[in-house]
């Protein structure tokens, strides 16, 4: 699939926080996809040090919608380039993930990415930058919260509350699972808050974390064979 190039990736941390600033007011909010043939997960695992140096694994599955049916894998692995520093991981892990979707046919109609969207500092975490660069609505849904505080989430699966930061609704945790930990769900780009939310729940199969995002997990760490002619490719 085609990816955006919209800026050089060897930057310092300075420069890469107000690129992200500047990039924040590209995201769009609103909307969402009109039909989803396909839907893509994306998530990467660092082997050897994740902090110095090291290995990125990016691992992107692509499955059909609703059947949630493998339809492919790409997996790129590249040397870790950026320091480790939390509302920067984007520099560690997009350039790997980009050449990972760039790989990927056919392209998919909506992204799942393991990580926050618009739940982030600047308000452009990794799935805003993905999105960005992809031009598909993309979601972000982490395990873990990065910015912003909330109440209690509801026992039930599907139920969510709001995530707040500085007086705005930065997101949604949510319950995909009962008696599971909740996640954090926010719009990467061309997508609305709730529907982001509806389409992680939609994307659930029995998990804590939607289908798309799960499988890429286990792909990114070695635990999904990668399917026939999809073998890593080392940069």
């Amino acid at each position: 699939m085609r990816v955006r190039e919209l800026h050089p990736w060897d930057l310092g941390p300075q420069e890469a926080m107000r690129l992200q600033a500047e990039l924040s007011r590209k995201v769009v909010l609103s909307g969402g996809p009109a039909q989803v043939r396909y839907v893509a997960g994306a998530d990467l695992a660092f082997l050897g040090s994740s902090r110095v140096g090291g290995t990125a694994r990016a691992a992107v599955v692509l499955l059909s919608c609703p059947e949630l049916e493998p339809v492919a894998q790409v997996v790129e692995e590249a040397p870790v380039t950026f320091p480790y520093i939390p509302g920067l991981l984007a520099f560690r892990e997009a350039p790997a993930l980009a050449r990972a979707f760039a790989r990927l046919e056919p392209p998919p109609d909506l992204v799942l990415v393991d990580g926050h969207g618009l739940s982030h500092p600047r308000r452009f975490g990794i799935a805003c930058h993905l999105g960005l660069l992809l031009e598909v609505p993309t979601i972000g849904c982490a395990k873990s919260r990065l910015v912003g505080q909330h109440g209690p989430v509801p026992e039930e699966a599907g139920a969510w509350t709001e995530l707040h930061d500085g007086g705005e609704v930065i997101g949604l945790v949510v319950r995909t699972k009962a008696g599971a930990q909740p996640v954090y769900v926010s719009p990467g780009h061309l997508i609305g808050l709730e529907e982001a939310a509806r389409w992680t729940l939609a994307l659930c199969r029995g998990h804590r974390l939607p289908e798309p995002t799960r499988l890429a997990d286990l792909l990114s760490k070695g635990r999904l064979p990668p399917a026939a002619g999809q073998q890593p490719r080392l940069l």
